[in-house]
């Protein structure tokens, strides 16, 4: 069967020069695709998962009684807004990346960065979309009326105690809906990466395109539905965790 699928885009290049599936009938494009898409993928579960943790520390601190913490967590939401990311990416690896020590490679000779470029475009895009989930679950605390708090402080409840056990769990509520969407436009930046030579899907899809011209048309069109695929699952997988989580009469 898999011969069949193989010669199949085979002849189909023969025929049609333009539309060179190459990645389906030359084992090492493929082999290039997959690690292409398993960076990405990596790249873009990493970036998700710290960016909301970002934003869940950065929101409980935007209400902490010192002012310089709050003043603290304006200047870096302000700084992350306002800068082009793929700006951010490029000043961290290269700017950054300079002051970062260096550690022995595995041949035991060579010396190679502490954070490598994947690090980098993890760190940058993380503190990125995490600028906004600040914002994103700030509004979603205010939502949380004050009795509640309130309540909370009769009770004993410490501010921390507060935030995690009662005001987050509501606010996460309030806060999904925007928060889908600033995660999926972090799936779809994490393609900016390719500036910095991170091996992820757009990077692998242009080498291959760049040494062999006939494949430009197809592997567009396998990036194209990759990206639809990947935001697809996030955005049904998000779908599903908003409804498992809604209160009826509270946060729409």
């Amino acid at each position: 069967m898999l011969e069949v699928f193989t010669e199949y885009f085979r002849q189909l290049a023969d025929d049609y020069p333009r539309w060179n599936f190459i990645f389906f009938h030359e084992p090492r494009q493929w082999a290039r695709i997959v690690k292409g898409f398993q960076h990405t993928i990596v790249l873009s579960v990493a970036c998700v998962i710290f960016s909301v943790i970002i934003g869940v520390v950065g929101a409980w601190m935007q209400n902490s009684p010192s002012v310089w913490i709050r003043r603290f967590v304006q200047g870096y939401i302000q700084f992350f807004r306002n800068t082009p990311p793929f700006v951010q990416l490029l000043f961290f690896y290269f700017a950054l990346g300079q002051f970062t020590p260096s550690v022995v490679g595995s041949d035991g000779w060579t010396e190679v960065p502490l954070i490598s470029n994947i690090g980098w475009a993890i760190i940058s895009l993380s503190f990125f979309a995490g600028a906004f989930n600040v914002e994103i679950f700030r509004s979603g605390i205010e939502a949380v009326p004050e009795s509640t708090t309130e309540a909370a402080s009769a009770l004993g409840f410490s501010r921390f105690q507060t935030y995690t056990e009662i005001v987050l769990p509501l606010a996460f509520r309030v806060s999904l809906p925007a928060l889908n969407n600033n995660l999926v436009n972090l799936v779809k930046t994490t393609t900016q990466a390719i500036a910095i030579a991170v091996p992820e899907l757009l990077y692998q899809c242009v080498s291959i395109w760049s040494d062999y011209p006939s494949a430009q048309y197809p592997t567009m069109l396998l990036l194209f539905f990759s990206f639809i695929f990947l935001v697809g699952i996030l955005v049904f997988g998000m779908h599903r965790w908003e409804k498992a989580m809604r209160i009826p009469g509270y946060g729409g």
